[in-house]
């Protein structure tokens, strides 16, 4: 990938032509907000989290998210048999580790959830430091420093994590205020967006949703993983042009994602290529 602009901008033409559906066994915190994502970057949601149905389900969908938000004992075994069952009908799936470096029960489950091979992880700088300890190929010691979902990481810092990490899955991105995501053929990092996307509760979720989608459209889930990341940055940087508190932001965000076109992409990403 030369001009990864250009592959992002044709990466956003593949997923409006595809209108993929995404399988979202989601967080009841951020769950509409998630499907409204979707639906207004131009894919389709549909959140299946029962026993008889989540598994079956990702063999039906085009994209599977798994998201660790709000995980219940009773639904464990429901993520490990949707990852299961995505990755045996050749479902791309994303794990969102939420917490998982700082909540044992979780990070045992999402480190058991990567055995089933994810097309991407996405977390933010904490949770990816986080959960690369727990794989046991981590020669740092650190921890990833996350208070509960937040992460007071910064994601340059969890780059090492995030390339031990690609053991388990072709890409993984550490997302904060510079996203970086590093993927079998190298790092790439996405500038811009707003602070006022930390005041609105889902954008981080609806971003591994996001990451799904793109993962349907695009072969490549390297490039699929920077494009989801561009979208929602660009969708942002002109959100924030007209809103200055999180809930009229949250409108915009919405409208954004929609609006956003391939020469907006051309435009006004800043997108960094660095290969291995």
């Amino acid at each position: 990938m030369t001009d990864p602009t250009t592959s992002v901008a044709d990466a956003l033409v593949a997923l409006r032509d595809r209108a993929p559906l995404v399988h979202a066994v989601t967080n009841y915190v951020t769950a509409g907000f998630t499907a409204n994502v979707l639906l207004a970057a131009g894919a389709s949601a549909a959140m299946v989290d029962n026993e008889d149905e989540a598994a079956l389900f990702a063999g039906v969908a085009d994209a599977v998210l798994i998201n660790l938000g709000t995980p219940q004992p009773q639904l464990r075994e429901v993520y490990l048999a949707t990852a299961a069952a995505a990755a045996a009908a050749g479902t791309p799936w994303v794990l969102d580790p939420i917490a998982a470096g700082g909540l044992p029960w979780r990070g045992a489950l999402a480190r058991d959830l990567l055995e089933h091979r994810p097309a991407a992880v996405r977390g933010n700088a904490s949770e990816i430091i986080g959960l690369h300890r727990l794989t046991g190929l981590h020669t740092d010691e650190r921890n990833g420093s996350g208070r509960g979902v937040d992460s007071s990481d910064d994601p340059a810092d969890a780059v090492d994590a995030a390339r031990g990490l690609l053991a388990y899955s072709t890409a993984v991105s550490a997302s904060g205020a510079i996203d970086h995501i590093a993927h079998e053929g190298g790092l790439a990092t996405v500038h811009g967006g707003s602070v006022l996307m930390t005041k609105v509760t889902g954008t981080g979720c609806s971003l591994g949703a996001l990451v799904a989608a793109y993962c349907a459209a695009v072969d490549d889930h390297g490039v699929a993983t920077i494009a989801a990341h561009t979208h929602a940055t660009v969708a942002a940087d002109i959100a924030a042009e007209t809103a200055t508190a999180p809930g009229s932001f949250a409108v915009a965000y919405l409208d954004a994602l929609h609006a956003v076109t391939p020469d907006d992409i051309l435009r006004r990403a800043h997108v960094e290529w660095l290969p291995r």
